[in-house]
């Protein structure tokens, strides 16, 4: 496997990116979420990188206009559908043999994706997408569902309840909260869903079953899509082994599709 950096420009401004060559035809596109740099938290993309390029496919990452070694304005993920598109193009031209990108983002960079319209890329794969508008609010009803089914599962938990070691007035307004009926989605998760209906190529949700973000999102995206797949036990980066390695199946899964 070979690394290189490379810059390309967008809307005036020095991006700078990684490509882990490959001689296969499709080509992995990862979106950094957050203000994270490519190489993504604890370089966990750098590594995934590294696993799909040994296979045999390219992988092209970057840093978005102001986060990392790329210059210009940060805009967040709101404002990254141009750096998205550069990222495409440089993608191409570096690998002139691909044929077919599949674009991945985890929590905002998901969302990125979903509202870019994805020109140029034929696959999304979405892990954790994020639609909370306001951060500040409490945890939506399924994820308050989600964390009492994990504590009625642990004996330590239940022992500390008999033991009176948890404040019962707490306890009676998170569940009030938990059987609250869901949201009505967000502008933010409305939008998304709007450019997602505009992408004609495959989607693929990934979903880790412990995340906030993963579970306000179920909250108010369609029920029973089939496109969502939940890894049981994983929380928000996939960083526990088990994880990891169903995230690469995953990736290899939609590459070789």
């Amino acid at each position: 496997m070979t690394r290189r950096h490379l810059t390309f420009a967008c809307e005036g401004s020095t991006l700078i990116g990684t490509l882990d060559e490959g001689s296969e035809a499709s080509g992995l596109l990862i979106v950094s979420g957050g203000n994270e740099v490519r190489s993504g938290p604890w370089a966990g993309q750098a590594q995934l990188a590294a696993q799909i390029a040994d296979v045999g496919f390219p992988v092209f990452r970057f840093d978005r206009r102001g986060v990392g070694d790329s210059e210009g304005p940060n805009g967040e993920f709101l404002s990254s559908a141009c750096d998205i598109a550069a990222a495409v193009a440089a993608f191409r031209d570096a690998c002139p043999h691909v044929t077919r990108i599949v674009a991945m983002g985890n929590c905002d960079a998901a969302s990125a994706l979903m509202l870019a319209g994805v020109a140029g890329c034929d696959e999304l794969i979405l892990s954790n997408p994020w639609t909370i508008e306001d951060n500040t609010a409490a945890p939506p009803p399924e994820a308050l569902r989600s964390h009492y089914r994990q504590r009625l599962a642990s004996p330590v938990a239940l022992k500390r309840l008999l033991r009176g070691e948890v404040k019962l007035s707490a306890l009676f307004a998170s569940l009030l909260g938990a059987i609250k009926p869901a949201p009505p989605p967000t502008g933010l998760a409305q939008e998304m869903a709007a450019g997602i209906a505009r992408f004609s190529g495959s989607v693929s949700f990934l979903l880790a079953s412990r995340d906030r973000t993963a579970q306000a999102f179920l909250a108010v995206w369609k029920k029973g899509d089939p496109r969502i797949r939940t890894c049981e036990g994983a929380s928000h980066s996939f960083v526990e082994p088990e994880a990891r390695n169903w995230l690469l199946e995953r990736v290899l899964e939609a590459l070789r599709a």
